[in-house]
């Protein structure tokens, strides 16, 4: 029975997730800042710290992990946008790297928002894991900008993750889901900022209809099969054709 790790697992699409997999057997261990198996503020690095420590102390092993805890750019603390989205996930990978089984599956969540970064001083300064200067930089930032330069760093992460993680043996990738119908986008849709922005994106959806977090789910489940043994490295758009309509020259 392979067991996995899902943060962001108590809502929305993490939730979506981890119960397709509990459908076919699998264990499932939520992390999430509350109504979690282990429950741990992400976006404070200190608490994160210890919490993760503790963990990765315990006899307890991983088949995969599935990095889904993230808020969207409406959140109000613009700096914790990168805390949480970029440097809680990839603490939670690090921290629990050594807990990973032999061709465990890691999974991290993108965006099909994340090309419509332009800010390369704050994608760069994650990737370097200076919080300090992402922080900096994030403060002066809107919200969208500081939203999609988290998961533009969080596929550019995975891409260079990849080719060490294979070597052992491990896969590593990305899904970009475009606009998924959760809590947290509706409660987007509904602020006064960026509310009618969201009924114009929904409207312009090529497939006719917002995603649901089972398409997230379902997507997920492949990636973490043996059937998905030879994808690493990848960043998968799943959002009905939104990311070919604003960038079909891209390949």
């Amino acid at each position: 029975m392979p067991h996995y790790l899902i943060t962001g697992g108590a809502n929305g699409i993490g939730a979506a997730i981890k119960t397709v997999l509990e459908e076919q057997g699998d264990r499932i261990t939520t992390l999430d800042i509350k109504n979690a198996d282990i429950c741990i503020d992400l976006g404070d690095p200190d608490s994160r710290q210890v919490c993760l420590a503790n963990e990765a102390e315990r006899d307890v092993r991983y088949d995969g992990i599935v990095t889904c805890a993230g808020v969207a750019s409406h959140f109000p603390d613009p700096t914790k946008i990168s805390e949480i989205n970029f440097f809680g996930s990839v603490a939670v990978i690090e921290a629990l790297r050594h807990n990973l089984n032999p061709q465990a599956r890691i999974l991290m969540m993108s965006s099909n928002s994340a090309p419509q970064s332009q800010n390369d001083a704050l994608v760069e300064a994650m990737l370097q894991g200076s919080s300090e200067a992402a922080s900096e930089l994030a403060a002066a930032a809107s919200g969208h900008e500081a939203y999609a330069s988290s998961k533009l760093a969080v596929a550019k992460w995975v891409r260079q993750s990849a080719p060490s993680l294979a070597a052992q043996g491990m896969t590593i990738n990305a899904i970009a889901p475009g606009y998924i119908e959760t809590n947290m986008t509706l409660s987007v849709a509904q602020s006064e900022t960026y509310g009618q922005a969201i009924k114009d994106f929904v409207a312009s959806i090529p497939i006719g209809r917002p995603g649901q977090p089972q398409d997230i789910a379902h997507l997920a489940r492949f990636l973490l099969s043996p059937e998905a043994s030879f994808i690493t490295g990848s960043v998968l758009f799943i959002d009905g054709g939104h990311d070919a309509l604003f960038r079909p020259a891209i390949v």
